[in-house]
């Protein structure tokens, strides 16, 4: 007796996702881009010849965006593109290569010596549970580890590493490495760095928003105008009391710009003024000397005028002496 089976239709069948899937690439990728690759998976199962206009067709979306997924995907090495169509590679193999294969040398002792840090082991476990409801992808943990090893953070920076960009709605690798390498060149290593950290910080946006409303602006500053700000209050030392000084004295000029600012308080800060009672009275000094410069151009000008008429008259006198005596 021979038992056969009925093949089962597509109301029957199911396309399971890895969980890699959505802990990897979910966050981070454009959503039409997912609805490409949701649909290629599909296909994948059945050996389906495809085209892009065919999956455009299929998806409603332009031919262009199909085309930028299918780059984007091949970029992630998801797909490979052969002579005649596309392989659709196994998301967890592309995981594990990443996990054995880290872009930043670890030794295998390095690793082992952060897994028995107790504190550290301890910080890892916290992050999974809080961010990752503890279902946190293996390939996190080497991004930790790589973290911990390259910028020196202690365990408490590292927790809030992940508590600035979870709030932020942005917990994806790309992001958290660029938050992550910018506490870095900050020489940020302890809880007690990034908390003078954010100190300056909210000082710098208090300044720059103290600037932008007494200039009339209706909007943030721009980054090259925040980038002159940065520069007189962290490599300069100056704070706001010394800035308005600036701003006061261009009271009378047409929409004055930051290179002029820059220029004046650049000028107080290569004369090693320091301080408010130091400028003003620098200023106090500029403009006696000027008032003298101008008081003796003034008496300059009326010697020469005097002197000039002087001549004037001689040689009119002797003019009519002349006539005269003609």
């Amino acid at each position: 007796m021979k038992l056969e089976q009925n093949d089962k239709s597509i109301l029957f069948s199911t396309t399971e996702i890895p969980d890699v899937f959505f802990t990897e690439y979910l966050s981070s990728t454009n959503g039409d881009f997912i609805k490409v690759y949701l649909y290629i998976f599909f296909l994948s199962k059945y050996n389906r010849d495809i085209k892009l206009a065919d999956v455009a067709k299929a998806l409603s979306l332009p031919f262009k965006t199909i085309q930028e997924a299918f780059d984007y995907w091949e970029n992630l090495d998801v797909i490979i593109k052969k002579p005649k169509g596309y392989i659709v590679n196994s998301l967890q193999e592309i995981e594990l290569n990443k996990l054995y294969s880290p872009k930043v040398n670890i030794s295998p002792e390095d690793l082992e010596k952060n897994s028995k840090n107790e504190y550290r082991a301890k910080a890892i476990e916290n992050i999974n549970s809080l961010y990752f409801q503890g279902i946190m992808s293996p390939s996190w943990y080497s991004s930790i580890n790589l973290w911990f090893k390259k910028y020196g953070f202690d365990e408490q920076v590292m927790l809030a590493l992940f508590d600035y960009c979870f709030n932020k709605s942005a917990l994806h690798k790309n992001y958290v490495q660029t938050v992550a390498d910018a506490w870095g060149k900050n020489n940020i290593r302890t809880f007690t760095d990034l908390d003078n950290y954010f100190e300056k910080q909210e000082k710098l946006n208090t300044i720059k928003k103290s600037i932008s409303k007494k200039l009339g602006y209706h909007k943030d500053l721009s980054q090259f105008e925040s980038a002159y700000v940065e520069k007189w209050i962290v490599d300069y030392g100056y704070d706001m009391s010394i800035i308005d000084l600036a701003l006061k004295k261009t009271t009378s000029k047409v929409n004055p710009t930051f290179d002029y600012f820059d220029k004046l308080i650049s000028s107080w800060h290569d004369r090693n003024l320091k301080s408010v009672s130091e400028i003003q009275n620098f200023m106090e000094e500029m403009k006696a000397k000027n008032k003298s410069v101008k008081e003796l151009e003034k008496k300059a000008t009326f010697n020469s005028y005097n002197q000039r008429n002087y001549k004037d008259l001689d040689a009119m006198y002797e003019n009519m002496q002349e006539a005269n005596n003609g």
